[in-house]
């Protein structure tokens, strides 16, 4: 066995891992002191494992291993989101039914994955789209309803003109939909929304308990967004009515109150009928009409680049603190569902509502001047070719003025709170989740509609509400499933009288908001899962996945659990212990992989020709795991050569006695376990490859030990699984390597003796040097030239070195 034949070795021992059934966790023989929980986030069933799956999945497989040999009982599971979008078009795309396509896709994906190598549970797979998962799905909609987290609103909503269907506002990068790139665009429309806002402070609150990457952290804290200021009501005027309305108004700059010149609401405000006059009718209704086309991306996110629109209403309200007349406006910035759906105008002090008044000859009140400003420079102070934002010294404002923004915010709220026309809030940038996708491909909402009864929920005995299977699912802007009178007819449950059932299905996003649970106890008739099993596992310890869920899976997920610990179900506030995300595999050409590009790289191919044991390794060496980084072809066979140069030496090196072996030895065996073992522990894989290779290097010239070569196989055995347990087998090892412990280094033996080398420049001692006794005279030479005062001898000039090994490094200039 000199020549390196790894198809051979993998599927052998691919085969034993199966069949011996050794990464199989058995729950009662795990103790709260031994479990870890290691997870990667599953995978959509696209059919095909692409190199981001391959880096994702090793480096969690190379923790998974580490810890299992550490005597952890680890769960680590897999699965499917077999759910959603990307499934129900490709297979209209095809022409097949999504439950086939998906079912083929699985069972080519499952081939794949155990080509990885990886240490997966495979008694504890699971596939969100079959009817013993969703069941549970719906289980949880319902537990959420019960508890007043599930309602139907009437909402303006995402809408995707290509995919047919709503979308979150997650689901929605730079106004385009995330699946396929068209322009989104709002469609008012009766939803399912789950209330994640009700969560917004405690979701904001626990993340500094996590031991997350700071960028998602932020990312979600500025997602839920959460702003302190005050909530302002404005009396409208309204002609022959003897109701009382009010503009109510959030704002954090309270102190610019009495800035105020307008008003501005959304056009879909329901008060904008009430307040507009009739000869203003017309073209309040032509501008509704024209908001209509435009998407949330192009009125919000770009409000403030773009040209400033809107109409009067003819209608106004009154100041709460002066009385005077503000005109109220409507303007496509404002979006109703957005805080209030209105705006206080300051255009002093805000650079929009500046823009806004300029436009439209609207009064500009100074109402802040700078803090550094005094006397009559003060009083005088006025904002004239841009507004100013900061905050200052009040003028202009009654009993207010004179004090700074901070102390006028809190005083002028109290007074406001006193006439009862304002109160201290918070607002929040984040919005309801709505779940409700127009799609076939996706879990039926267990709702019944009943003429008598109103909204029914389907009873618990009667879940799952199936899928059926049906052959035209083809997006039309409504669910399929209301074409479909076997499902859509049923009976309420409540009265018996002949009802509906609700034909929009779940985001799949709440599959994926659950399926850590199910892992825990996946077989489970029951229960979405034990009690008993969750405390067992719960929480994950250790979770691994892309960035690019920060504000969808992550956030929602911790909602989720949220609710299930406030209702009994979690043992813990948060499902995710530790999060670590995996860069990007580029291209070699440094773009990101696509075949438009023509840079993809296919795992299948490159297994073929070098086996899974140098993909892994080479993808775990190529650069640190959290960045990712270009593919290197180059790297990939040299990884190769170093897997082959191993085998050779471990059938051909003659072994020394463990007792004759030098210290310098020992050294290099205790430092590399050290070494291997802190960076596998900190996502260091490449270095922890790299301290391999130069141990490696190194035993090729030096004496070895048998334990020298166990130790080795050990350390590298998480990289490069099967390779080590056939060479663990030669040596005449009879049980698995992966279960072996893993070897513990001597914190004694850690650092080879030191020797001291004077520096001199031209044969004059300029300074001293302590390294490592084995230092060759280029290590030397790199670490003489970082001395300053040897540095300063050399810029810009040749020279030659005289090194004598254990005494003196001399530059001769």
């Amino acid at each position: 066995m000199l020549d390196y034949k790894p198809i051979e070795i993998e599927k052998k021992w691919q085969k034993r891992f199966l069949d011996s059934q050794i990464f199989n966790i058995k729950d009662e023989e795990v103790t709260e002191k031994d479990k870890l929980y290691l997870l990667v986030m599953f995978p959509y069933p696209s059919g095909n494992l692409h190199m981001g799956h391959w880096y994702n999945y090793t480096g969690a497989d190379v923790l998974a291993r580490y810890f299992r040999m550490n005597g952890k009982k680890v769960l680590f599971p897999i699965g499917y989101d077999a759910f959603g979008l990307p499934a129900e078009n490709a297979a209209i795309k095809r022409g097949t039914h999504p439950a086939v396509w998906t079912e083929n896709n699985i069972a080519k994906m499952r081939k794949q994955l155990l080509s990885t190598g990886c240490s997966f549970d495979w008694s504890r797979e699971i596939n969100t789209s079959k009817p013993e998962y969703y069941k549970w799905t719906q289980w949880l909609f319902l537990l959420f309803y019960k508890h007043g987290l599930a309602e139907r609103v009437f909402t303006s909503a995402n809408f995707c003109p290509s995919c047919k269907t709503i979308l979150a506002n997650e689901q929605v990068i730079n106004g385009r939909c995330e699946r396929c790139s068209s322009v989104v665009i709002q469609k008012r429309i009766k939803q399912w929304v789950f209330k994640i806002t009700k969560y917004a402070d405690r979701l904001l609150e626990d993340l500094k308990e996590l031991d997350w990457p700071k960028k998602t952290k932020l990312m979600q804290e500025n997602w839920i967004g959460r702003s302190e200021g005050a909530l302002i009501s404005f009396p409208v005027l309204l002609n022959n009515s003897k109701q009382k309305e009010f503009i109510s108004v959030f704002t954090t700059r309270a102190d610019t109150l009495f800035g105020v010149t307008y008003l501005v609401i959304a056009p879909e405000h329901p008060l904008v009928k009430k307040i507009t006059t009739k000869e203003r009718r017309k073209k309040v209704e032509e501008y509704i009409k024209e908001t209509a086309k435009k998407s949330h991306f192009e009125r919000e996110e770009l409000a403030d680049i773009r040209e400033k629109t809107g109409v009067f209403t003819g209608g106004f309200a009154l100041h709460p603190l002066t009385g005077e007349r503000l005109p109220i406006y409507i303007a496509d910035y404002v979006i109703y569902g957005y805080g209030t759906g209105a705006v206080m105008a300051v255009p002093a002090h805000d650079q929009r509502d500046f823009e806004f008044a300029i436009k439209y000859s609207l009064k500009i009140k100074t109402v802040v001047a700078p803090s550094h400003l005094r006397g009559e420079d003060l009083k005088n102070f006025k904002v004239e070719k841009e507004a100013f934002t900061e905050d200052g010294i009040l003028i202009h404002s009654s009993e207010f003025s004179g004090l700074t923004s901070s102390i006028a915010r809190k005083k002028i709220v109290e007074k406001l709170m006193k006439e009862n026309l304002g109160s201290f809030s918070v607002s929040y940038h984040l919005r309801d989740w709505i779940i409700s996708r127009q799609r076939y491909w996706g879990a039926p909402i267990p709702i019944i509609y009943c003429q008598k009864c109103g909204t029914v929920p389907v009873p618990e005995k009667d879940l799952p509400v199936l899928l059926p299977e049906i052959s035209d699912f083809a997006p039309r802007g409504v669910s399929p499933l209301a074409t479909n009178p076997q499902f859509l007819w049923t009976h309420c449950p409540k009265c018996g009288q002949k009802a509906q059932r609700e034909t929009d299905t779940m985001d799949t996003f709440i599959c994926s908001s659950w399926y850590f649970y199910r892992y825990c106890d996946p077989r489970n008739k029951q229960a979405f899962v034990s009690r008993e099993k969750l405390k067992k596992w719960m929480p994950v310890d250790y979770y691994i996945g892309g960035s690019e869920h920060a504000v969808m899976h992550l956030l929602y997920a911790r909602f989720f659990n949220k609710v299930l610990y406030d209702l009994g179900y979690a043992p813990t506030k948060e499902p995710f212990l530790r999060l670590r995300h995996q860069g990007i595999i580029l291209g070699a050409d440094g773009y990101k992989m696509s075949k438009s590009r023509g840079n993809v790289v296919d795992p299948d191919e490159l297994v073929s020709k070098y086996g899974a044991d140098s993909v892994r390794t080479f993808l775990m060496f190529m650069g640190p795991y959290e960045e990712g980084g270009p593919w290197n072809p180059r790297g990939l066979a040299g990884v190769y050569r170093f897997l082959n140069k191993v085998i050779r030496f471990f059938l051909e090196k003659k072994l020394a006695e463990e007792q004759s072996l030098t210290k310098e030895s020992l050294v290099w065996r205790n430092r590399t376990i050290k070494k291997v073992s802190q960076d596998i522990l900190g996502f260091s894989f490449n270095t922890a490859v790299s301290a391999l290779m130069e141990w490696f290097n190194y035993l090729q010239k030096a004496p070895a030990s048998k334990e020298d070569l166990e130790v080795f196989l050990k350390l590298l055995s998480p990289f490069a699984p099967h390779l080590c347990e056939e060479l663990w087998e030669r040596l005449g090892n009879k049980s698995f390597i992966s279960l072996s412990p893993w070897p513990a280094y001597n914190e004694n033996l850690v650092e080879f003796d030191k020797v001291c080398y004077g520096v001199l420049v031209n044969g004059k001692k300029r300074g001293e040097l302590r390294v490592a006794a084995n230092s060759d005279a280029k290590e030397v030479e790199r670490k003489a030239l970082e001395i300053e005062n040897v540095k300063k001898y050399l810029l810009g000039k040749k020279y030659k070195v005289i090194f004598v090994p254990g005494k003196i490094i001399n530059f001769v200039v």
